[in-house]
Parts: structure tokens; sequence; C-alpha cells
């Protein structure tokens, strides 16, 4: 029970040490403590006032890209176009090149065409007249077998070149 009412030397000195607690506490510790309080206070409003410069800087940065970006678009617009124009300007140039090549490789296919079917004419001319010198010969050796036809061949012979 001496719990629930304390003496008043337990109250004495309780306030006692109570007083030199704070006494202790405001000379030593009391300032330390206000002026880091003060301290964190400051770097808290310098932060503060850094991210909102910050914040400020980034707007900056934002419209600045915004604004490079729009002018890197309107850039690759225009090399585009560019581009496009001088593809197209090449392409009709190969097209106009592959064309006048193309007229002369026919024209040189018609020519060697040409060529070969004259030389494919002569050498059906050619065997054309030794088949036809072999079957003639062919045939006037058959006719030949017989001294009788050699005789009739040569009268006939002989008729056509006097009329002649």
């Amino acid at each position: 029970m001496e719990l629930v009412k304390p003496e008043i030397g337990l109250v004495f000195w309780t306030t006692v040490s109570f007083l030199i607690l704070l006494f202790i506490l405001r000379k030593y510790a009391w300032t330390p403590i206000l002026a880091s309080i003060s301290e964190r206070e400051l770097s808290i409003e310098d932060a503060l006032s850094k991210a909102e410069a910050a914040k400020d800087e980034m707007a900056r940065l934002t419209n600045e890209n915004d604004q490079l970006l729009k002018q890197a678009r309107i850039e690759r617009d225009l090399i585009l176009r560019e581009a496009k124009i001088v593809k197209d300007q090449i392409i009709g140039e190969a097209k106009d090149a592959a064309a006048k090549e193309g007229a002369k490789m026919i024209e040189k296919a018609r020519v060697e065409i040409n060529s070969q079917k004259a030389i494919a004419m002569a050498d059906v001319k050619n065997l054309v007249a030794e088949l036809s010198i072999e079957i003639a010969e062919k045939v006037l050796r058959k006719q030949f077998e017989h001294p009788h036809l050699q005789d009739e061949l040569v009268a006939d012979l002989l008729k056509e070149v006097k009329l002649n």
C-alpha cells in the first residue's frame, strides 16, 4: 500500500531528483536538441525548396524535350520526303537503264537468231543436196543393173540433148 499513498519523503526526493534532472537536461541537452530540431527544420525547408526547383527544372526540361521532339519529327519527315524523292529518281533511272539494256539485248538476240537461222538454212540446203545426190545415185545404180535400162536412159538423154 505504500505505493498508493506515497510518503512525503519520497515525494520530496522524487521532486528534487526531477528538478535536478530538468536543470541538467535544460543546461546540457535542451539547447542541442532545439538546435538540431532547428537545423532539421532548415534542412527540410532547403530540401523542399530544392525539390520545387527540381520540379521547375523538370518542367522546363520536359518542355524543351517536347520542342526538340517536334523539331526532330519535322526534320525526320523532311529527310524521309527527300529520301523518297531520291529513291524514286534512282528507281526511274534504273528502269530506264534496264529498258535500254533490254532493248539492246533483244536486238542482239534478234541478230543472233537471224544469223543462226541463216546458218541452219544453209546446213539444211546442203543436207538436202547431199541426200538428193545420194538418192539419185542409188536410183541410178538400181537402174543400171540391167543393161537394157542403161541403153534406154542413154537414148533418152541423147534425144534431150539434140532437142536443146
